[in-house]
């Protein structure tokens, strides 16, 4: 309860600053079409203008991501005309300064920035890259290829056809384990998109198997109207050889041991680590894959060597990730105690078909053997 009190005074002040900055920005274009002075009631004008675009951002998620965008590149707009104007004086030709003034009050130039930003992150999210991370540990014999494919929200904001790309290039690097971690799926996922997303991911060839846990968005839990049930997830993620680690500890051969992790957000809870570890080898090396990159301090106690999470999408849009990075974990490897922790950025992102921060990936851990010099 508290959450949603939180979340829906955060969506109030969110609309509150698009509705004052949408009131501000009407006006600037009024007055540069000479509309402001000439239309009678013209503040009349503005409420409506501000109103029909405030119902429209209501009613589109990606509408109020442009204009909250618009919005912050014309108060930076403003901010360095200010500066600019302090700083040259009356500098130039006369010609120069009316047709950059009339340049600045036309509203052109943040358009044309939000345009080309957007456009950016549009287009970043179309790729899926590799990002490689080498880890040596004194536990091992040899050296291993371990894949962590996390948040692909397949069928929805991203074509299938680049997943299915980066799946064949996954596969001919022929890892060792290859782990999904969380939000293969989601709420706007159809059952057909569902049971093709875990076809394809199980058809990715590796040595000792492919290993799934869930994310918090994979069993549909924030959607009234499911398409698929529980049971049919499950089904279909097994029918396509991917085996669920769902609070499970599991030996991947004689020297690694993985352990998979319910998401935290499960109403219902989650066993503690060490009551899941139970009697595990500490002389092994210890994998835990946890969709959410939490509890890493007590991973760490517990002689945890690596743990491997996905969720924030590196922020996805700027500048969450640094919002995120100084509240906790939010993307790359950290090093608490001996543990290892390695976040992913996903392999798509989620809720806006755009990605103005890192880029899409999956990961690629070597586990190699440490040196004894």
């Amino acid at each position: 309860m508290q959450l949603f009190t939180l979340w829906m005074f955060f969506l109030a002040l969110l609309m509150a600053v698009i509705l004052g900055g949408l009131f501000w920005i009407t006006g600037r274009y009024l007055s540069f079409w000479g509309l402001a002075g000439r239309v009678k009631h013209s503040r009349m004008l503005r409420f409506g203008l501000t109103l029909l675009f405030e119902v429209i951002c209501l009613k589109s998620r990606m509408a109020a991501l442009a204009v909250l965008h618009l919005l912050a590149i014309f108060a930076l707009t403003e901010l360095a005309v200010f500066l600019i104007r302090r700083m040259r004086r009356n500098r130039g030709s006369r010609r120069r300064r009316l047709f950059a003034g009339k340049i600045y009050r036309s509203g052109v130039v943040p358009i044309l920035l939000t345009g080309l930003f957007l456009g950016y992150g549009y287009n970043n999210m179309q790729h899926i890259a590799k990002t490689e991370y080498t880890v040596s540990s004194d536990k091992l014999s040899g050296d291993y290829k371990i894949v962590l494919i996390t948040d692909t929200h397949y069928g929805t904001i991203q074509d299938p056809s680049v997943l299915k790309s980066a799946v064949e290039e996954i596969s001919g690097q022929k890892p060792d384990v290859v782990i999904l971690g969380g939000d293969i799926v989601e709420e706007g996922t159809s059952k057909e998109a569902m049971e093709e997303a875990f076809s394809v991911l199980g058809s990715i060839e590796s040595r000792y198997g492919i290993y799934y846990v869930y994310g918090n968005h994979d069993r549909q839990l924030y959607t009234r109207v499911r398409a698929y049930t529980e049971d049919e997830l499950a089904n279909a993620i097994e029918q396509s050889g991917i085996e669920i680690l769902n609070d499970r500890v599991i030996p991947v051969n004689e020297e690694i041991v993985l352990a998979g992790r319910e998401d935290v957000a499960k109403a219902s809870g989650r066993k503690p680590l060490e009551e899941l570890l139970g009697e595990a080898d500490r002389d092994q090396f210890l994998i835990v894959a946890d969709h959410q990159p939490v509890e890493a301090e007590e991973n760490a106690k517990l002689g945890v060597d690596l743990e491997l999470a996905g969720h924030t999408h590196a922020g996805q849009i700027f500048p969450v990730g640094v919002i995120n990075e100084l509240t906790g974990f939010n993307y790359g490897a950290y090093q608490v105690g001996d543990c290892t922790v390695i976040v992913s950025s996903g392999a798509t992102g989620w809720g806006f078909p755009v990605r103005t921060q890192k880029h899409c990936e999956y990961v690629v851990i070597s586990l190699e053997k440490e040196s004894d010099t």
